[in-house]
């Protein structure tokens, strides 16, 4: 079957997406803590089908996100990726990397329930051959990603997520937990 015949999971996630309503569970080396966060999320169509050794086909959209402290205002986390769907697999990829020396390759499942809501699910893990991690030197050493899941949700005009990102930091092993509600603003 090609992409043609079926319905694109990923097409109601273009747009531009904001949402203030962010918790962000963070490491520190003495006493963890939670901060209160909003970003922006803008998602564009990669405006091609994508083919791989004339036996993979592909279909993705693009995306940039920009966190802000609401305490602060500053920019806490950029991350730049792709949504990946692959029409025969209907496998769902997410890869993306930040400024920090991460680059991420998650994989996992889609599904639309009888409400029309989309749930995306999404994993790596630094032992799985398939959906893993590329970290520098400095970043394996200080603060090594150990396991990463995304949870995203898409239901009209609203996209929520929750995501944990699994560390070994400050000596010890720590769930770095992110959430949030976005509403779609163009």
């Amino acid at each position: 079957m090609n992409a043609e015949s079926k319905q694109n999971p990923l097409s109601g996630l273009i747009g531009v997406w904001e949402g203030d309503k962010g918790t962000d569970l963070a490491p520190k080396p003495e006493e963890d803590e939670t901060n209160p966060y909003y970003e922006t999320l803008v998602i564009e169509e990669v405006d091609m089908e994508i083919s791989n050794a004339e036996e993979q086909e592909l279909l993705a959209v693009r995306y940039h996100q920009t966190v802000h402290e609401k305490e602060t205002g500053e920019m806490s986390h950029s991350e730049t990726g792709y949504w990946i769907w692959d029409t025969q697999t209907d496998t769902i990829m997410c890869s993306f990397s930040i400024p920090r020396g991460v680059s991420v390759l998650s994989g996992g499942t889609f599904e639309k329930n009888e409400n029309g809501e989309v749930l995306f699910r999404v994993s790596s893990h630094a032992d799985d051959p398939e959906w893993s991690f590329v970290q520098s030197p400095f970043m394996k050493k200080k603060a090594k990603t150990l396991a990463f899941k995304r949870e995203l949700k898409l239901s009209g005009n609203t996209l929520s997520y929750e995501q944990e990102t699994t560390v070994d930091i400050y000596g010890k092993i720590f769930a770095h937990r992110d959430t949030n509600t976005l509403n779609k603003t163009a």
